[in-house]
């Protein structure tokens, strides 16, 4: 007996533990018009780009086309010499195809100027050149396509391939200036409008012969320059930005005019003027941080920090008197320095605005004091007579109320009151 007999439990009481079946996988599907053993081949991926369309391989010829392949003979119009050469050509019915080689629309050959003995004589001569290297120069670059380190190689005379480049770009300029009607003509030109600089390229090279010839030390070396140069340039904008903030509030006396003309104004609105200058400096310091910004943004962006102070209505004004002295809301030519006077202007209609309306109050408040909606200050009677304190005859002081409550005709107050009992110090 075990525990499950004397419990009175079937043997098989706990159902068996299913097997995990595996997932099933899906078998991929041949695709139509490709054989099986280079299907396996490829491991069942297709490729990235199908030289024939699957539907074309299904396509049958049809049944009235003979199509046969021959080795026929075929000459190229991008070969001079009229070569004649063979290959393999479809023939359909047994007409063989007619027209230019296939690839010869893939020769494409650079155009050079050809120039007169005239024009040389007149334009081209050059004490460093004679005419037998210069017309050899140019005979190299019409045989070799402007490959002028080919043309370096094969150049009788000992010329660098900078010297090459300055002498035909400069011939090649001279006759385009030479010939056109006028200069206007041929300023878009390449040549005419970049010449080549001989310096420039001899710079670049060396500057390039230097990069590709260092070593792994130093170009490990040249990075943590760079990335400390980083770090430091980071750790200086804050200081800077705050420099900039304080020069830019110091520079601006517009504060002191606004308090120097109004002493009478509050806090609140004579801080407008200055705020605007420190939110212009601030938002010159966030712009920085962008390192790169356009200057119609960044004037939009102050304009907005010199606004922000300002009601809808006084911006509206600040607008209207701009359109008033002919001015564009958004400078044409937004340099650096146009758009500094653009902003300042704005500054001084906004003091403007602010003084013109100081001037309303005042004149309203002294408006109001010579119509006298204010009332007549309060007199001191005539009629009444100042009254001294007295004491009565047992020492009392006659208290205030009591005069007040005393009218003309009115009993003395010692007629009302109670004798005072009489102390042992009173004997």
């Amino acid at each position: 007996m075990d525990a499950k007999d004397i419990l009175g439990l079937p043997k098989n009481s706990f159902p068996a533990l299913e097997k995990k079946s595996r997932p099933h996988k899906e078998s991929q599907r041949k695709p139509d018009g490709i054989s099986r053993e280079v299907y396996a081949l490829t491991g069942g991926l297709s490729s990235l780009m199908p030289a024939i369309d699957a539907s074309h391989l299904k396509k049958k010829p049809p049944s009235d086309e003979k199509i046969t392949w021959q080795w026929l003979p075929f000459t190229s119009s991008a070969r001079k010499d009229n070569l004649q050469l063979y290959h393999w050509v479809r023939v359909v019915n047994g007409a063989p195809p007619t027209g230019d080689y296939s690839f010869a629309k893939y020769n494409k050959s650079v155009g050079i100027i050809k120039y007169t003995e005239e024009e040389y004589e007149k334009h081209l001569n050059d004490p460093m050149w004679t005419k037998e290297e210069t017309d050899q120069l140019f005979d190299f670059c019409e045989r070799f396509d402007l490959r002028f380190v080919v043309i370096a190689d094969r150049f009788p005379s000992s010329r660098t391939v900078e010297e090459l480049k300055d002498r035909y770009y400069s011939v090649c300029r001279a006759i385009l200036i030479a010939r056109a009607p006028s200069s206007g003509d041929v300023a878009a030109n390449p040549l005419v409008k970049e010449p080549y600089n001989v310096s420039q390229e001899i710079e670049r090279k060396r500057a390039l012969s230097m990069v590709l010839s260092q070593t792994r030390q130093q170009e490990r070396r040249d990075e943590e320059v760079l990335v400390e140069a980083k770090r430091i340039v980071e750790l200086r904008m804050p200081a800077k930005a705050a420099e900039e903030s304080q020069l830019a509030v110091a520079s601006n006396p517009g504060a002191e005019i606004i308090e120097r003309t109004i002493p009478g104004e509050t806090a609140s609105s004579s801080m407008v003027v200055p705020s605007t200058f420190t939110d212009n400096a601030a938002t010159l310091a966030s712009l920085r941080t962008l390192r790169v910004y356009l200057r119609t943004y960044a004037l939009e962006q102050m304009v907005q920090a010199a606004s922000s102070s300002a009601g809808l209505r006084t911006i509206k004004r600040v607008e209207q008197t701009l359109h008033d002295l002919g001015v564009n809301l958004k400078p044409r030519v937004p340099t650096k320095a146009v758009c500094a006077e653009h902003l300042e202007l704005r500054k001084e209609i906004l003091i403007l605005l602010n003084l013109q309306k100081q001037v309303q109050y005042k004149e309203a408040e002294g408006s109001s004091f010579r119509d006298g909606s204010y009332g007549e200050s309060p007199e001191t009677p005539k009629d009444r007579t100042f009254i001294p304190e007295s004491m009565s005859f047992g020492g009392e002081r006659v208290g205030k109320k009591d005069h007040k409550r005393k009218g003309p005709g009115a009993p003395s107050p010692s007629a009302h009151k109670r004798p005072r009992k009489m102390k042992a110090s009173d004997l």
